[in-house]
């Protein structure tokens, strides 16, 4: 859960070429090409903030989009633009978890990077 603050290692609110170096070498890949940071950054719409880093987390996640209530929870009341109670709350009732405790991290991370619901 956090994910976003491992990986900002200076703590500046955006993820750099110089974040994800740092990170791959804590992690033992030492000496990645600036190409393949650079890669790494352009796969994002613009500066990757915590917002765009839900958005491109999300697009990676293969299968149904959706993840335990718990860990979003988690994620959203610990990192950066913490949600508060009342605001987690509004989100649940807007997006019930399902009989398993899933909820739907897609369509969740589309409200919240573009502020309405997509259309059907």
């Amino acid at each position: 859960p956090q994910a976003f603050t491992i990986i900002d290692q200076n703590r500046d609110g955006i993820i750099s070429k110089d974040d994800l170096r740092d990170v791959l070498a804590s992690m033992g890949q030492l000496n990645t090409k600036n190409e393949e940071l650079e890669a790494m950054i352009k796969e994002a719409s613009g500066p990757i903030n915590f917002t765009v880093f839900l958005q491109m987390f999300g697009e990676k996640l293969k299968g149904t989009g959706s993840i335990k209530k718990e860990f979003l929870q988690e994620l959203l009341t610990t990192q950066c633009d913490r949600f508060s109670a009342e605001e987690m709350k509004n989100l649940w009732a807007a997006f019930p978890p399902d009989v398993a405790g899933n909820v739907d991290y897609k369509n969740i991370c589309y409200v919240i990077t573009h502020g309405e619901e997509k259309e059907e």
